[in-house]
């Protein structure tokens, strides 16, 4: 029993940590980023993969790869056919901003090792730009200016109350 009377519920399906500081509109903007970058992913790894060049063609298929993780973990609609979609998807809204923005970038720098080229580096461009966002979220939000101001004449006044002490130490 919960401590308003009512039966406590455990172990029920996690919704998106609502301590992570992203508001409902920055969160739909990192998931249409990574659905479109999932695209990106996919034309462009395609097309890596029209050649004989056999780093272009593991590039492309990395970068298909990319695209199937995008879509996994940030659309799960579009991944119906899938059994599992739905629970990789709950698993990867579990992880915090930071975890996400280091996955998607290091997911999208690996094919541009691979194959340095116009397509790699376009197609992996708003993957990148999502573990980007991801990133900036995890970092916070901007503080006001009033309370900068008040910290900054808090430390005025420290620094002024450490010169007075240490010029009257010297008088003495």
């Amino acid at each position: 029993m919960s401590a308003l009377g009512g039966p406590a519920v455990h172990g029920g399906p996690a919704a998106p940590s609502a301590d992570d500081g992203m508001t409902w509109w920055y969160r739909w903007l990192c998931r249409i980023a990574g659905v479109i970058g999932g695209m990106s992913c996919a034309f462009a790894g395609l097309w890596n993969c029209v050649t004989i060049n056999p780093l272009n063609i593991a590039a492309g298929v990395w970068m298909m790869l990319n695209a199937f993780v995008l879509f996994l973990c940030e659309a799960p609609f579009c991944c119906q056919f899938i059994e599992f979609a739905n629970a990789v998807s709950a698993r990867a809204d579990k992880l915090r901003p930071w975890q996400k923005a280091a996955f998607y970038c290091g997911m999208a720098v690996f094919p541009v090792m691979l194959s340095l080229t116009l397509t790699t580096l376009f197609g992996n461009a708003i993957a990148f730009a999502t573990g980007v966002l991801y990133g900036l979220s995890a970092l916070g939000k901007k503080g006001d200016a009033i309370s900068y101001a008040r910290i900054h004449q808090q430390q005025k006044q420290m620094d002024e109350e450490k010169l007075t002490g240490s010029l009257e130490g010297q008088a003495l």
